[in-house]
């Protein structure tokens, strides 16, 4: 990763915090994300009211293809070959032009990033494989298995770390997941999701973060990234709150590699366990959206009990409410309340001194700003909408799109973490963490249950 904006130095530990000025508009990832990410929502817009369906087509990717013979699969990129070239081109410039800013070698990061794209696009083609839910094939576990596989039985040169911005390609999935969330949607959750949305994630952080750091002596920083890795939404909770309090890199993969290994857990166990207990498809995907650590796994999960149960759309719209909208909207929430107790606790005590305004505002993690500017933003632009027109006109046209765009970014990302995941230079998950986090798994488990089956299991059937 270059200089300019590393969160860590070469031995892992988080760099020192230096105020910018005025530099930091250009000189740092969270503002380019922030840019980019809410410059793609306004072109969306803008394209909307003119009745355009280019963004649309720069936005294809083949994971919702459903291809049953390679026949297919060629015969979508044959068709569809001059977008995928605009598209290349694209992103090159988008991520090029500001890397090249922040300091990276182009000569570097073009052929990083071209390998990146090119190994996107065939996981891509995996996940839209007919059969591909079935053996839970779903782009982003698997662009993070395939990535972890290559950088662990391949010697990549050490310089193609700089395509792989691991940091970069969530912020701008995060922005992107704030023009995708306009209040409006989570507000037709009902509040019995929004409830027990905030009522789990705060549960499970505080449970996950005490048992780490009471029972186990554990370092707070790595509790407070494990704590709402396994809260919200997995990887990306875990590393914006990795940036918001400093933590160590090895934190990071720490955090990564647990939730990961729950979901893959959850997509296994969940769906027979919700069989077996016969529970509705829309308490199943309470459950699931409860319960799970990933979007991606979650998902393959609720499907998966779906199809079982005769009800898949139900048993999706339930795990969306509970997961995609109730939890992860808890990613910029939790960003905020470490970055202060960071900045305004933790580090009052190690060095005695109190940190002022300015000091917070340096260290705070800005693409979260961007998360939420984007999401007022577009709450403001589709707040005249009916939630049927939402439902039927506005997702499909302005939504989607920018959805695909975002699961583009963090498909850059999840792989490039596999990319970048060295086993043989990474620490192993101790039985402390391994058990700390997994103490947040039996409650968030156990509990989830608690309130989509028997609290509001009426409201969850009656989907």
């Amino acid at each position: 990763m270059g200089k300019t904006q590393d969160a860590w130095n070469e031995s892992g530990e988080p760099q020192k915090v230096r105020s910018m000025g005025w530099k930091e508009l250009y000189l740092k990832e969270d503002w380019w994300a922030i840019w980019f990410g809410i410059g793609l929502m306004v072109l969306a817009v803008i394209l909307y009211n003119n009745g355009s369906n280019f963004l649309s087509a720069l936005a294809v990717n083949p994971g919702g293809l459903k291809w049953s013979s390679l026949d297919q699969l060629t015969g979508h990129f044959a068709s569809h070959i001059g977008m995928y070239a605009l598209q290349f081109v694209f992103w090159m410039v988008l991520f090029g032009v500001s890397c090249r800013i922040m300091g990276i070698k182009l000569g570097e990061f073009v052929p990083a990033f071209i390998f990146l794209y090119v190994l996107s696009m065939a996981i891509f083609s995996v996940a839209g494989w007919v059969n591909a839910a079935k053996f839970n094939l779903e782009a982003p576990l698997v662009a993070l298995v395939v990535g972890l596989i290559i950088s662990n039985t391949v010697s990549l040169p050490k310089w193609m770390d700089s395509g792989f911005r691991v940091e970069y390609f969530v912020k701008l999935g995060i922005v992107l997941l704030g023009a995708t969330f306009p209040i409006t949607l989570v507000l037709t959750a009902g509040p019995i999701a929004i409830m027990q949305a905030t009522f789990i994630s705060l549960v499970t952080c505080t449970v996950i973060y005490f048992s780490a750091t009471r029972l186990f002596g554990l370092d707070k920083r790595l509790a407070a990234v494990i704590g709402v890795g396994g809260a919200v939404c997995g990887v990306s909770a875990s590393m914006a709150i990795a940036a918001s309090v400093g933590a160590k890199k090895d934190d990071l993969y720490t955090s990564v590699t647990l939730v990961v290994g729950w979901a893959l857990v959850m997509i296994l166990v969940l769906p027979f366990i919700s069989q077996a207990l016969g529970l509705s498809a829309g308490v199943a995907g309470a459950w699931i959206g409860t319960s799970e650590f990933a979007d991606a796994a979650g998902f393959a999960a609720a499907s998966a009990y779906g199809k079982m149960a005769g009800h898949e759309d139900t048993a999706i719209k339930a795990f969306t409410l509970m997961k995609v909208i109730g939890r992860d909207l808890w990613i910029g929430i939790w960003s905020i309340v470490w970055a202060l107790i960071a900045t305004m606790v933790w580090e009052k005590k190690e060095t005695g001194v109190k940190p002022n305004a300015r000091e917070i505002w340096w260290r705070f993690p800005k693409f979260v700003i961007g998360f939420f500017v984007a999401s007022m933003l577009m709450t403001w632009f589709t707040s005249g909408y009916t939630t049927d027109e939402f439902n039927k006109v506005v997702k499909p046209a302005l939504i989607m799109p920018l959805v695909s765009l975002r699961t583009w970014a963090f498909l850059f990302c999840f792989l490039s973490i596999g990319l970048t995941t060295r086993f043989r230079e990474l620490k192993a998950v101790g039985w402390k963490t391994f058990t700390a986090f997994t103490i947040g798994v039996a409650v968030n488990v156990v509990l989830g249950y608690y309130l989509s089956a028997v609290v509001f299991a009426e409201h969850w059937s009656s989907l």
